[in-house]
């Protein structure tokens, strides 16, 4: 896949599960730890519920895996499939955003 190329229907992600493939680009993270990743770098609060509705779909689909729990705490950690999807996606979405910023600046000319 080029990053020209849509990104198939099957490797769409939400907007939810891309803020939480990118905090764990970053690491292993247990779900407190995403919560306030998400927040602090996207200004996004995800709450306990959407949250933990993310990672069960992200590892059900194999993107992300959970990790042997310490001290009563599940953490995460992406997968190099889910490392290939999130790069997809942001790279796609990247396209856009220049695409977008370059057609406001001709039509405010």
């Amino acid at each position: 896949m080029k990053a020209s190329d849509p990104i198939p229907k099957s490797e769409r992600l939400s907007e939810r599960s891309t803020l939480v493939l990118t905090s764990l680009a970053g690491g292993y993270k247990h779900g407190y730890a995403l919560i306030k990743d998400v927040e602090g770098f996207s200004g996004v609060k995800l709450g306990p519920g959407t949250l933990y509705a993310a990672l069960a779909r992200l590892e059900r689909e194999g993107l992300i895996e959970a990790l042997p729990e310490t001290e009563r705490r599940r953490p995460y950690q992406i997968t190099t499939a889910g490392t290939e999807v999130l790069t997809a996606r942001l790279s796609d979405s990247a396209r856009i955003a220049r695409l977008g910023l370059t057609r406001i600046r001709v039509a405010g000319s």
